[in-house]
């Protein structure tokens, strides 16, 4: 059987077994696809040659280490899948190790940054509501964007203060919203999301009433940034990043934090202890007087 016509079975073997997001599904897609592209398409099965020339090629052309680990990890995967069903003898990726990879502390915003992209948005309209509490919400639970554009009403509590969310592999969790973000979530649900006719059951929806997508927040988060003078790229993810660097500033326990974000791994989050120590050096050198 040729490759390309293994990659829709491996999908959803994976999906049934893994439960992995769609997002996830998606990068595996572009991956198997890439190698595919680099590939002959007639050809049944590379030789371990085969994708040591691919790997070599990609990062001759410019791409990133980090983008070559993830197809290492993915192709890992598929190949010894692949084997499993009988479609392969011997396994071309076994011993084949990613390349080094540099770990670089996460992009943050600082508190006073934070304090004034949450109030660039002005609460005089529907969108205007929405973006200020999608900000709130972001920022108060560390969730990821794919968790909030997916979140639904019912697993959203705010007499409580807590949202239920399901992160990565099915995992679940449970996370304090805050007062901050209980206020403007309620004042979203009360006077802003009913006026876009919302035509189905998630928190946060587009000007059509659909569910936004994860581009969109990122482009609303972009220009709030903008419009309020914060320089640099701009995403979610700098927002999960300070949630769990502030969170440990201000004396939060590395586990308790692991477990607000999500993460399998408690060596997943240790880089966040990293951010904090660079941070106190640096609030060290500017302000001690032999500093």
């Amino acid at each position: 059987m040729r490759l390309v016509e293994l990659i829709d079975p491996f999908l959803d073997a994976i999906w049934s077994e893994r439960g992995l997001a769609a997002a996830s599904l998606d990068a595996y897609r572009r991956d198997l696809a890439n190698l595919v592209r680099s590939l002959d398409e007639s050809m049944d099965m590379p030789t371990r040659a085969d994708l040591l020339q691919h790997f070599s090629s990609r990062i001759k052309n410019g791409a990133s280490v980090a983008s070559v680990t993830r197809q290492v990890a993915c192709l890992r995967q598929f190949f010894a899948w692949v084997q499993r069903q009988g479609y392969l003898q011997d396994n071309p990726m076994l011993d084949l190790h990613s390349p080094a990879r540099m770990h670089r502390l996460p992009n943050l915003l600082s508190e006073r940054e934070v304090r004034d992209l949450l109030d660039q948005p002005k609460a005089d309209t529907a969108l205007g509501l929405r973006d200020r509490a999608m900000l709130e919400t972001l920022y108060a639970t560390g969730m990821r964007v794919s968790e909030l554009v997916e979140l639904p009403l019912s697993r959203l509590n705010l007499t409580r203060g807590l949202v239920r969310v399901i992160g990565k592999g099915g995992r679940e969790r449970l996370i304090p919203l805050g007062e901050p973000a209980v206020l403007a979530t309620e004042a979203w649900l009360r006077r802003g999301r009913p006026g876009l006719k919302p035509a189905g059951d998630r928190v946060f929806v587009s000007r059509s009433g659909l569910p936004l997508s994860r581009q969109a927040v990122w482009q609303r988060i972009r220009g709030h940034a903008r419009a309020c003078g914060i320089a640099g790229d701009i995403h979610p993810h700098r927002l999960r990043h300070s949630f769990a660097t502030h969170l440990l500033d201000h004396g939060a326990d590395l586990r308790v934090v692991q477990m607000l974000l999500g993460h399998a791994d408690l060596a997943t989050t240790q880089i966040y202890t990293h951010v904090s120590r660079s941070r106190l050096k640096s609030l060290y050198s500017r302000h001690h007087p032999r500093g």
